[in-house]
């Protein structure tokens, strides 16, 4: 492997200053003067960049500066089931997935906290967080079925037991025990697909 394989070079690290940047920066003003007064253009000057270049960035515009968009979970779903360890079902790796993930998580600094306190707070992005883990449901099955013996991806049962995985995160939002509701999902989830567990 060469230097530059290893370490990210200037440009790769400009680009995540730069993103690093806009999103810190539309985190501070929505918590300031909350998500419906701020306009991306305000978030753009703040960060000291071009309104081209936070779209360049985010694509997806203002929720996306927060959530970011559903290639990272898509990936890091399929790689939770994919590189599991031996011996670990399908269903467990899953569960430890999500419970390393945002709201279940038990190790949250105060940034991803406040993130995630305006989150769920505000409407447009818990509706724009839903929509990015439902966008997974696909990936999510297809690994599912590749993993699992006599499984098909385009299956109704695999596609109910992908989507209420990905729905867990919206539905236990404002919940004052998340990690425990999350494990009593995935009991449930192992008696209702067993030969997943």
């Amino acid at each position: 492997m060469t230097q530059t394989q290893q370490t990210p070079g200037r440009r790769e690290r400009k680009k995540a200053a730069t993103r690093k940047a806009l999103s810190d920066a539309a985190l501070r003003l929505f918590l300031e003067r909350g998500y419906d007064n701020v306009k991306v253009a305000e978030i753009a000057a703040a960060a000291d960049t071009a309104l081209t270049t936070l779209f360049a960035h985010f694509p997806g515009g203002k929720e996306a500066l927060i959530l970011g968009d559903s290639e990272e979970r898509k990936e890091s779903l399929t790689a939770a089931v994919r590189e599991r360890a031996e011996g670990v079902s399908v269903l467990d790796a899953l569960h430890e997935f999500m419970a390393g993930r945002g709201m279940f998580s038990d190790d949250l600094d105060n940034e991803f906290r406040r993130r995630l306190d305006l989150v769920v707070t505000t409407p447009a992005l818990r509706r724009h967080a839903r929509t990015l883990w439902v966008e997974c449901e696909d990936a999510l099955a297809e690994v599912v079925a590749e993993e699992t013996e006599g499984l098909d991806a385009g299956d109704v049962p695999l596609r109910m037991l992908a989507r209420y995985i990905l729905e867990l995160p919206d539905l236990v939002a404002t919940d004052p025990a998340p990690r425990e509701s999350l494990a009593a999902a995935f009991d449930r989830f192992r008696r209702g697909w067993p030969e997943l567990a």
